[in-house]
């Protein structure tokens, strides 16, 4: 995959690339699917440093109705929409060599696990590409580089193989934290990615889930999640089912103004889809209310571009690992000038692939600069 030179994008994950470009059309049709150690960590007292978009660029994952991925597609078949307004894109459907930080929860209260979880050493190496390059991070209350990138599939194995489980604090965003700031000094060309192994919750993190989510994105990282959490839950036991909120609904909190009813609430806490989750992203942005941080793989994941996916057991382990790699593999890259950056604020994305019923997942939006972040 070819990439063309840009300007540090604000709040967008993935680099650069361009082939051939689509003409705007009216708004989407009923088709369209809307949607290191601790040491060398950067100082996160210091101030954020703002920069002005210039292009934005955003993988895209296509299925059909039954979620098989769609592979094919030409580049004037995709239609996008920048806050509602189609945009001149530019889509490229080849393959650039990776830059993946495994990061991997090494607390005591997985211990357990950390056999099964030793398997990614043979797992990733002949997934992702001889192209490409690996490095292994543990946490617990430590931040530990195991091994720094490298393509050498026994040096990865041997990094894995040494990890052992520590006390009982697990500093997941400090571990992300430095992942990205490992992942900013990878070619500029390179797609950088981490693969979260944790479970969803952080204990003892220094760094805060906004900054980290925000320094994400202008380093064009994606995240997946590999959750050990459901492995602590037997298998035959049936989900559970949502209880009823138990205070009115005029009553109750709501993000971002939006009026207190019971089918806003539904709308707006559901996670059925990608359209639901923005009021609740903006508030992890803006800091309002610090909802769900509680689950900060979830954030992650979500608004990153990535997917998170559940680890019952070691077939589950390869199994995740697997579909990590190919969809990683079937993105469709698609970058763009926005021409309406003078929106400040929270801009939401929407893909779709001219004349068919197809699903577009790509990330839920950006933050434009001028707006309060």
């Amino acid at each position: 995959m070819k990439s063309l030179p840009f300007a540090v994008a604000v709040l967008f994950a993935a680099p650069l690339f361009s082939q051939t470009g689509a003409a705007p059309q009216s708004g989407p049709t009923q088709s369209a699917s809307p949607a290191a150690s601790a040491d060398q960590a950067p100082d996160i007292s210091q101030p954020l440093i703002r920069t002005t978009t210039t292009n934005v660029v955003t993988p895209v994952l296509v299925t059909d109705q039954q979620g098989n991925i769609i592979d094919g597609l030409q580049p004037g078949q995709f239609h996008l929409w920048d806050n509602g307004k189609e945009q001149n894109i530019h889509v490229d459907v080849s393959f650039e060599p990776i830059s993946l930080v495994v990061a991997i929860q090494a607390s005591s209260n997985v211990e357990a696990l950390l056999p099964q979880v030793k398997h990614l050493g043979t797992l990733l190496p002949p997934i992702i590409g001889a192209q490409s390059e690996i490095a292994v991070v543990a946490f617990d209350h430590r931040i530990r580089t195991m091994q720094d990138f490298t393509s050498d599939a026994d040096k990865i194995k041997l990094a894995i193989n040494k990890i052992n489980a520590g006390s009982t604090t697990s500093r997941m965003i400090d571990a992300v934290e430095s992942s990205v700031y490992m992942l900013k000094k990878r070619p500029e060309n390179n797609r950088k990615i981490i693969m979260l192994v944790s479970e969803t919750r952080d204990m003892g993190s220094d760094a805060h889930l906004r900054e980290v989510l925000i320094d994400a994105n202008l380093a064009n990282v994606q995240i997946y999640t590999v959750d050990l959490t459901q492995v602590m839950v037997r298998l035959t036991e049936p989900a559970p089912q949502g209880r009823p909120v138990p205070m009115a609904p005029e009553a109750q909190n709501n993000p971002m103004g939006i009026p207190n009813t019971p089918t806003s609430l539904a709308l707006n806490y559901g996670m059925q889809n990608r359209a639901q989750f923005v009021p609740l992203l903006k508030e992890v942005y803006t800091d309002v209310k610090n909802v769900f941080v509680a689950e900060p793989a979830v954030k992650f994941a979500r608004l990153t571009g990535g997917e998170q996916f559940p680890f019952y057991r070691q077939k589950g382990l390869e199994q995740a690992v697997q579909k990590i790699s190919t969809e990683i593999h079937s993105q469709y890259m698609i970058s763009y000038k926005p021409t309406n950056l003078g929106e400040p604020g929270f801009h939401t994305i929407e893909v779709a692939v001219e004349g068919t019923r197809y699903n577009c997942r790509v990330r839920p939006g950006y933050w434009s600069g001028g707006g309060r972040l």
